[in-house]
């Protein structure tokens, strides 16, 4: 995203490193300061990318929209039949391990968000100002549907990144805690 919106980058990196305050980076570039809004754009990229691609995998390859449809919404089927119908695709496995990588790299660091504070600042004076001169009615009729399917979006992309998170959360845990007994250490 930098070099489409000409800021100059640096050094890079693709290997998790312990941070001083106990963070794990997955990765980072660098990039030369800019203006708010293209470094507002920059630190947004690893999320926009990574929510199409978590839609993308979990909608068309996992079908997990279906799964939500016939366990939750239709109660058609009982949740185990469920799961065996999702997971018996012969490459569910790694889409679902490619969800879990992208959705857990795909969250902007504090230094990504750091042009994010005075772009919602001049975003909420704006509506404030709009507000203040009548343009509330209009907000309402063309604005806020736009802002309610982006919001509808952002829930989708989370929602099949907690599931994710959450499938593995139990086995890993309990791996931890096997190889802890057996070694006799705390398994971080």
């Amino acid at each position: 995203m930098a070099k489409l919106l000409q800021v100059r980058t640096g050094k890079f990196s693709l290997s998790p490193q312990n941070l001083e305050d106990g963070r794990l980076q997955l990765g980072y570039v660098e990039t030369a300061r800019t203006d708010l809004v293209r470094d507002a754009l920059i630190g947004i990229a690893p999320l926009v990318a990574g929510g199409l691609f978590v839609i993308f995998a979990g909608l068309t390859r996992l079908n997990l929209d279906q799964l939500w449809q016939d366990v939750v919404v239709q109660s058609n089927l009982d949740f185990g039949s469920a799961l065996r119908l999702a997971t018996g695709r012969p490459d569910f496995w790694l889409w679902f391990y490619l969800i879990f990588t992208v959705s857990s790299t795909m969250l902007p660091s504090a230094s990504d968000r750091r042009a994010w504070k005075p772009l919602a600042l001049i975003f909420l004076l704006l509506a404030g100002f709009s507000l203040a001169a009548g343009a509330g009615p209009w907000l309402v009729a063309n604005v806020l549907p736009l802002l309610n399917r982006g919001l509808r979006v952002l829930a989708l992309v989370f929602g099949i990144s907690l599931a994710t998170h959450l499938t593995l959360l139990f086995p890993v845990w309990g791996v931890r805690l096997g190889i802890s007994r057996l070694l006799h250490k705390t398994v971080l």
